[in-house]
């Protein structure tokens, strides 16, 4: 029941999504197809079949987008296939640019 004069206040609850990166991969000589399929499959989720494609994609194109994520979770996976490439001695390379 609304009282004479009284003012009703609007408020805006705009959530706010976080800006997306993609994660890039590029192409070497060096690393095997085995373990790019491996790196995206085990840190980056992806199924068997997705994660061959995307390595394909790779290979003959040079470089591909591997996935859209928020900033911590693309550089944290990133870095987490960088750690596993340097351990394994392949000289894997991406990048995490804005979307």
């Amino acid at each position: 029941m609304a009282t004479k004069g009284q003012a009703k206040e609007k408020t805006k609850n705009r959530v706010k999504e976080p800006r997306q990166f993609n994660v890039i991969m590029y192409n070497d000589d060096f690393t095997t197809m085995e373990f790019v399929v491996e790196i995206l499959m085990d840190i980056f989720h992806k199924d068997e079949v997705t994660a061959q494609s995307i390595m394909m994609n790779v290979h003959k194109k040079g470089q591909a987008v591997v996935g859209k994520y928020p900033y911590d979770i693309a550089a944290t996976r990133v870095n987490a296939a960088l750690m596993r490439a340097k351990q394994e001695g392949f000289p894997f390379r991406m990048s995490v640019e804005e979307a």
